[in-house]
């Protein structure tokens, strides 16, 4: 009797290229534009506040707070609303009211009215409405492309955010050299009309949650909650990026008053400084796969974590030897941003592709409150202890912090003995294959 070998089996399909799907690169487009709107926000804010209306060093660490209080206060209800709404439509409600915001800034200063009460009501408002995009925005890739190409398509977006911040800071410092930093966030709102008109051309499916079909914000809340917290491996990872985010934003927010005011640098050198930072970005960002083939993807995020703690070292070390600032400011921002985003796009990926479409919001609103949601705490006490203590030693005291607790619960974790990190829920055990 003759056999037949079986057929041998189909090889699966290879993933379309993201280069031929509209929807993303006009969500691509956007997105950049935005970044490079905060940028320019992000270096202006502070010198407008520093520069021109002479803040203190507590006033600086209470703009800060302003700025990312909204995680805190309104981010857990945030993506349960998320949830129920088109996402695109509130990114674009976003960007236009962010673009409005900004702009009344450059007015309310050229009619010599601006006073810094007022450059914290609008930091504020920006906050809210950055917690209202951001969350959308991760959550809308996974509605956008397929799951296959979750990893391409956060690789391709954090690589142009940090084309963003190699350009953004330079350019910025370039245009305080002619312009008024009150007039750079003329040229952030901007950036935001232009990603409002990239994203308005997007054509998605995504259909608002119907009313029926809701069920008390108290619940849905809690729902997304309890998911996150019975991810153990999720779990560590976000208990290690709030601890570093608390003890790194201590550090971080004496950072202008560090540059502009104790090593009296100029803006223009400022944002030197943050460019050479994202040059280290971009680089970790083009470098995660293959860091992640070489290493494994669950090595690959206690070792970033461990390296991106150890280059914040060299911030404070600047200030001690201020003949050398310049040289290690910049390789403390370069090394400490490449860490950063390998660490970033390696864990955003694993819960974006592990997470139920239905729960986006509200986990990636859980995951931002816990981890986002201790930077104002972080920006008061670092304006406290600026007080108290002095601007280099609350530096140092914030980089040893994000060295030795950030690390703690992701070196110590299932996370160095898997190469590969799962593709569906895990069961409430940190245990995994390799």
């Amino acid at each position: 009797m003759t056999t037949t070998e079986p057929a041998p089996a189909a090889e699966p399909a290879a993933s379309p290229s993201l280069w031929r799907h509209s929807g993303f690169l006009r969500l691509w487009t956007g997105e950049t534009a935005s970044q490079f709107g905060e940028q320019f926000g992000n270096l202006a804010i502070p010198v407008i506040a520093v520069s021109v209306l002479g803040a203190s060093s507590f006033e600086v660490g209470l703009l800060d707070t302003a700025q990312t209080l909204a995680f805190l206060v309104i981010g857990l209800p945030a993506g349960a609303w998320i949830d129920r709404w088109i996402k695109r439509k509130v990114m674009l409600r976003a960007d236009l009211v962010r673009a409005v915001l900004l702009a009344v800034i450059p007015i309310l200063w050229f009619t010599h009215v601006l006073a810094f009460w007022q450059l914290l009501i609008v930091a504020t408002a920006v906050g809210i409405c950055s917690v209202f995009f951001d969350v959308s925005y991760q959550s809308f890739v996974p509605n956008l492309v397929r799951n296959d190409q979750i990893g391409d398509a956060n690789g391709k977006l954090e690589t142009s955010a940090q084309v963003a911040r190699i350009a953004g800071p330079a350019a910025a410092g370039g245009l305080l050299v002619i312009l008024a930093a009150p007039l750079l966030l003329g040229v952030t709102a901007i950036t935001y009309l232009f990603s409002f008109l990239a994203l308005s051309t997007i054509r998605d499916t995504e259909v608002a949650k119907p009313a029926e079909d809701r069920r008390p914000l108290v619940v849905e809340i809690k729902e997304g909650l309890a998911w996150v917290f019975r991810q153990p491996l999720l779990v560590r990872i976000v208990l290690g990026t709030s601890l570093s985010n608390l003890f790194g934003t201590i550090a971080l927010t004496m950072m202008p008053v560090l540059v502009l005011r104790e090593l009296h640098l100029s803006p223009a050198v400022f944002g030197l400084i943050g460019s050479a930072g994202a040059v280290g970005g971009l680089l970790g960002a083009a470098l995660t796969a293959r860091i992640q083939k070489l290493i494994g993807e669950g090595h690959a995020i206690p070792i970033s974590m461990l390296a991106s703690g150890a280059a914040a070292f060299l911030m404070p070390l600047a200030a001690l030897l201020p003949g050398a600032a310049i040289p290690l400011l910049i390789a403390s921002q370069f090394f400490f941003s490449a860490a950063v985003l390998v660490y970033n796009i390696s864990q955003v990926s694993f819960r974006q592709r592990i997470c139920p479409p239905a729960l986006l919001g509200r986990m990636n609103a859980s995951i931002r409150f816990i981890v986002w949601g201790v930077l104002p705490i972080g920006s008061l006490l670092s304006g406290l202890f600026s007080v108290w203590f002095g601007v280099v030693p609350t530096i140092i005291f914030g980089v040893a912090g994000q060295l030795l607790f950030g690390s703690i619960p992701v070196v110590f974790s299932a996370l160095w003995r898997m190469r590969t990190l799962p593709t569906e829920m895990v069961a409430a055990s940190d245990e995994a294959p390799n």
